[in-house]
C-alpha cells in the first residue's frame, strides 16, 4: 500500500484520458515525487523534442507522503523539459492541488499535447476532462485561480498561469495558490500548450500500509518540529511558529557577517546601503532585514498544507508610494534578486515587485537577475541608461516594477529583450555575457558562491541548472556542521566533493517523499525512512532509501546527458572568478583550477567519467541498465 498504482495520462490534442497501472517495481524504485517526474520525463521526453512543443509532457506528481497528515508533507513535484536550460525540468512545490490529485486516486499525472484553444484540465476523482478557457486568457493568476474556484466549486485546488505563461515566457512560473512552481519557465509549458490551469478536487482516503504507525510517528514528528503534539497542520489554524521571520530570517548573517548576499548583479556580496540603513530608526521598517519589517507589514502566515514549520510572511500594506501591496513573501531568494541584486533597498518596493510576479507569472529569480543584467549593461555602455522610457540605474525601483510588467507581457523593447532571462538578452544584445551570471541559463539562488565555495560547485553540477535546493549544501557550508558531517570550511574549495553526493541524495529523497527541506536538521534520513516505511509497508533500509535518492539524481544527470549536456555545462560564470571588491569577503575569488579539481573528484564521488557521464556500471548497480546501455560509458572509455 502507499500508492494507488494509477498514473494519469491526459492528452490535450485529443482530449482524452487514460489510467495507467504502475508495478510494485516501479512504485518500489521511484516511490513518489521527484522519482515519478523524472522516470517520466525520461521515458516520454526525447532530444528531439523542442521544449515548447506540444511532445513535450507537463508531469506532475505529489511526494510519496503527501496527505496522510506527515508534518510539512506537502510538497508536489513538476517536472518538465525546460524552455529555459533545454534539460532537465523540475519545480518543487507546496501546492494544495497536489494534495487533492492524491485524494482523486492518482500517484501522478502526466499532460501532454496542445489544446486548440485556451483550456482548463478539470480532474473530480475518476470525472477527467477538458474545458474551454477563453473568459480566462489574459487574466492573471489570482484571478485566474479565483474564477476556476467559482466555477467548479470551492473544493477545487488549482495551478495556473498568467500573462508571462501565455506570452510563453521561459522565465515563466506556475501559480499554485500562493506558493509557485518557479524554475525553468514551467509556466511557458503549459502556455505553449493553451493550457491556462488545471483545477483539481479528490475525495479518497490516502492509502497507508500501517495507519496506526504512522500516526505514532506522525505525533512524535510534530513535537520535534514544533515542541507540542497538538499542533494543527491542516493549513486552517494557527501552527506553532518557529520560522518567525520566513527563509529570510538569517538576513543579516549572509549580509554583514558572512558577505553571501549577492548585490548589484554579483558584483559584491555585501548590500551595504541596506545595512546603513538600520542606523536610522526611520528607515527600520522599509529595511530588507525580516527582523524589522515582519511586525509592520505582517499579521498572518498561509501554510502550505501539514505544516508544522510555517515560512509564510503574507504582507500586506496600504497606500505607499508603489499602491496597496498583499503577497505571500517577500522570502529570502525574492529579497536578494528584487532587492540587493538590483540594489532596491525598500521592503515596499520588494514586496511589490513579489506580488507583480505573482500576479503575471514569472519567477521572481530570474526575472531579478535579468533586469540586473540590463541595469549593468546600461552602466557599462552597452545599452543607453534611458531605454525605452524607463531609467536603468541601478537601486531604480520605479525601473524594476515597470519592466517586470513589460517581461510578463512581452511589451516594448527592454520587455522582449528581457522576457526570457538574462542569457537570452546578452545573446540578442551580442554582448554581456560574460556578467550573465547563471549555470545552464538558470541564475543561482542567492547565495554568493565566492563566500561559500562548496554552494559554487553545487551550482555547477546541478541538472536543472544553478539552485540550492538541490543539495542544501548552504546547511552545511553556513554552520560548518551537518548530518554526518562537521568542521567544513566555507571559504575552502577542496574536499566539498564527498559532502555535496552526499547531500543531494538525502534532498533528493526529501523530493520524493514531499516532505519540505525546512524539517532536513530534524527528520534527516532515518526520520523519513521511517515515515515511508510506515506508509508503504516496504521496510527499506537506509541504505536502499538514499539509493532512491541517488537512483533520481542520476537519473536527471541522465536526461541531460542525452540531451548533449557535458562538462562544459558544469562550469561557472566568469563573475565569480573576479575577486569580490568589498564586505566580509573582500579578495574572495574562485580559482578556476581549484574548482576544475574538486569537479573531477566530485564526477569520482558520482561513478562517472572525466566529462561528467555516468558509467554504465554506476547506472546497473542503480538498476538501471537499460540507460546504461543507451548514454553510459565504460571503464576502458575513461582510461
Amino acid at each position: 500500500m502507499g500508492h494507488w498504482k494509477r498514473l494519469l495520462d491526459v492528452d490535450l490534442t485529443t482530449g482524452e484520458h487514460r489510467t495507467v497501472e504502475l508495478s510494485d517495481d516501479y512504485v518500489r524504485n521511484y516511490l513518489g515525487g521527484s522519482g515519478f517526474t523524472t522516470r517520466i520525463l525520461y521515458d516520454e521526453v526525447g532530444p528531439e523534442v523542442d521544449p515548447l512543443d506540444p511532445e513535450n509532457v507537463l508531469a506532475i506528481a505529489p511526494g510519496l507522503l503527501v496527505g496522510p497528515s506527515v508534518p510539512t508533507g506537502s510538497k508536489t513535484t513538476f517536472g518538465f523539459k525546460s524552455p529555459l536550460t533545454g534539460g532537465y525540468g523540475k519545480s518543487v512545490v507546496g501546492a494544495k492541488m497536489g494534495d487533492q490529485l492524491k485524494r482523486a486516486g492518482y500517484d501522478a499525472l502526466i499532460v501532454r499535447g496542445a489544446c486548440k484553444e485556451p483550456s482548463t484540465l478539470v480532474i473530480e476523482d475518476d470525472d477527467v476532462r477538458v474545458e474551454p478557457a477563453d473568459d480566462l486568457w489574459g487574466l492573471d493568476t489570482w484571478e485566474t485561480g479565483e474564477q476556476l474556484k467559482e466555477t467548479y466549486g470551492s473544493g477545487f485546488r488549482t495551478a495556473v498561469i498568467g500573462p508571462a505563461g501565455e506570452h510563453e515566457s521561459r522565465i515563466s512560473m506556475i501559480e499554485c495558490e500562493d506558493r509557485q512552481a518557479g524554475r525553468g519557465g514551467p509556466g511557458a509549458v503549459m502556455g505553449s500548450k493553451r493550457l491556462k490551469g488545471i483545477a483539481v478536487k479528490g475525495t479518497n482516503d490516502i492509502p497507508v500500509a500501517r495507519p496506526e504507525e504512522l500516526e505514532e510517528l506522525n505525533k512524535k514528528w510534530r513535537l520535534e518540529t514544533t515542541g507540542r503534539g497538538d499542533t494543527d497542520i491542516t493549513g486552517t489554524g494557527n501552527p506553532t511558529v518557529d520560522v518567525q521571520y520566513g527563509t529570510g530570517e538569517a538576513f543579516d548573517a549572509k549580509n554583514t557577517a558572512l558577505g553571501i548576499f549577492p548585490t548589484r548583479n554579483w558584483q559584491s556580496g555585501f548590500f551595504k546601503r541596506a545595512y546603513d540603513k538600520l542606523d536610522d530608526p526611520e528607515e527600520d521598517r522599509v529595511s530588507l532585514d525580516p527582523r524589522y519589517w515582519t511586525e509592520e507589514y505582517v499579521d498572518t502566515k498561509r501554510p502550505c498544507p501539514y505544516c508544522t514549520k510555517p515560512c509564510s510572511q503574507f504582507f500586506e500594506a496600504e497606500d505607499t508610494k508603489y499602491g496597496d501591496i498583499a503577497v505571500d513573501g517577500p522570502e529570502y531568494e525574492t529579497q536578494y534578486a528584487l532587492g540587493g541584486n538590483v540594489e532596491v533597498d525598500d521592503i515596499e518596493a520588494v514586496a511589490k515587485a513579489n506580488e507583480i510576479c505573482d500576479r503575471l507569472g514569472l519567477d521572481t529569480i530570474d526575472a531579478g537577475n535579468a533586469i540586473a543584467w540590463a541595469m549593468e549593461a546600461a552602466d557599462r555602455g552597452l545599452l543607453e541608461v534611458e531605454t525605452d522610457g524607463v531609467s536603468l540605474e541601478f537601486g531604480n525601483a520605479d525601473t524594476l516594477l515597470e519592466l517586470l510588467r513589460r517581461m510578463a507581457n512581452g511589451e516594448g523593447e527592454l520587455g522582449q529583450l528581457l522576457m526570457d532571462g538574462h542569457v537570452r538578452a546578452a545573446e540578442r544584445t551580442g554582448a554581456g555575457e560574460e556578467f550573465a551570471v547563471h549555470v545552464k541559463n538558470q541564475a543561482p539562488a542567492g547565495f554568493e558562491a565566492r563566500g561559500i565555495k562548496g554552494m559554487a560547485l553545487a551550482f555547477g553540477v546541478s541538472p536543472r541548472g544553478a539552485d540550492h535546493l538541490t543539495s542544501c549544501l548552504y546547511a552545511l557550508e553556513m554552520g560548518g556542521d551537518f548530518w554526518e558531517f562537521e568542521n567544513y570550511d566555507r571559504t575552502k574549495m577542496e574536499g566539498k566533493a564527498i559532502a555535496l553526493k552526499e547531500m543531494e541524495d538525502l534532498m533528493a529523497v526529501y523530493d520524493i517523499t514531499g516532505v519540505c527541506k525546512f524539517t532536513r536538521g530534524i527528520t534527516l534520513s532515518e526520520g523519513v525512512r521511517e515515515l515511508v516505511n510506515a506508509m508503504t509497508g516496504f521496510d527499506l533500509s537506509r541504505s536502499e532509501f538514499l539509493t532512491a535518492g541517488e537512483r533520481m539524481y542520476n537519473l536527471s544527470k541522465a536526461f541531460n546527458v542525452r540531451e548533449g549536456f557535458g562538462r562544459e555545462d558544469d562550469r561557472l560564470p566568469p563573475r565569480f572568478t573576479e575577486t569580490v571588491p568589498n564586505g566580509p569577503n573582500e579578495g574572495a575569488f574562485i580559482d578556476e583550477e581549484e574548482y576544475e579539481r574538486e569537479l573531477d573528484r566530485y564526477y569520482a564521488v558520482r561513478g562517472w567519467d572525466t566529462q561528467g557521464v555516468p558509467l554504465r556500471e554506476t547506472l546497473s548497480q542503480l538498476d538501471l541498465p537499460e540507460i546504461g546501455e543507451e548514454i553510459g560509458v565504460t571503464n576502458e572509455m575513461t582510461a
